[in-house]
């Protein structure tokens, strides 16, 4: 559930403003000074080529025509998809251990050494008594929410800045960049990050270039299914017919799944006045 609520935030990157203008007033960008690196995918032909990799059955199918906008465009839907990829893939296997009660052995929050001594003890276990994923958010209180919500925040801010892709000698994807590269945190912040986010433990730095292209090609395909199977798994528990899904026996959810906060964090403002509103 934490995942799903995180690709409520990971939303698709910012179209760039001057693509924007310019096609409004029917002027062909010239993107002919930006440095896009050899062999990024940049055109049609890299994404056809892309699409009978990823899968030779179907093949290349664009119904909106993004291989024929700019190499700009084509960067940031690439990201786009990645990143909501692995999002859903965090997301699939999060709701299907919370489904089954598989919980951390320790308590969320609890006084220590004598600080916050009125603070009240909430477990992992507590939290997974509550219900399926999407009752167990709601459960969370709302500095548990607060604190997920800014950290998502933060790691959104770090892979969408230039000044820390340019540390790694890389940069923007609508700039020649790397669609789904997300620069180190290691020796970056002030605060000491013992891992990165991508990667933690290197598992990818010996690995030669074509395996790195294998593996990304799974990791989008991996990622597609990831995302029919995260909608798939809340559209069952929401009570509607899913093939496959819906016989499984899924705790049912009442809640909103998009709305962030409920009626356990109704001490932050204007969270009353939301819950309050009705469609």
């Amino acid at each position: 559930m934490l995942a799903l609520q995180i690709n409520s935030l990971a939303y698709a990157p910012v179209m760039p403003r001057a693509s924007i203008r310019m096609a409004a007033e029917g002027v062909a960008p010239d993107f002919s000074d930006k440095p896009w690196t050899s062999g990024e995918i940049s055109d049609q032909a890299g994404l056809k080529d892309l699409a009978k990799k990823l899968n030779p059955v179907v093949g290349y199918w664009d119904p909106l025509n993004i291989g024929e906008t700019s190499p700009e465009t084509i960067g940031w839907f690439r990201q786009a998809e990645i990143k909501h990829g692995r999002v859903a893939m965090a997301a699939f296997v999060g709701f299907c251990l919370q489904s089954n009660g598989v919980c951390f052995p320790w308590n969320l929050q609890a006084p220590f050494l004598g600080v916050n001594p009125g603070i009240e003890t909430i477990s992992f276990a507590d939290i997974s008594a509550a219900g399926g994923p999407g009752d167990q958010w709601d459960a969370l209180p709302s500095a548990a929410k607060l604190q997920i919500i800014g950290a998502v925040g933060f790691l959104e801010m770090w892979g969408e800045s230039s000044v820390a892709l340019e540390m790694d000698g890389q940069q923007h994807y609508v700039r020649g960049g790397k669609p789904g590269h997300y620069p180190s945190l290691k020796g970056r912040i002030p605060h000491p990050v013992p891992l990165n986010l991508w990667d933690p433990v290197g598992f990818t730095k010996k690995m030669t270039p074509e395996q790195k292209e294998k593996s990304l090609l799974a990791e989008i395909n991996n990622g597609r299914l990831a995302q029919i199977g995260i909608f798939g798994l809340i559209s069952a528990s929401k009570g509607l017919i899913v093939p496959g899904l819906d016989s499984l026996g899924l705790k049912p959810y009442a809640g909103e799944y998009m709305a962030a906060f409920s009626s356990t964090n109704s001490e932050l403002p204007y969270v009353s006045d939301m819950l309050g509103f009705s469609i």
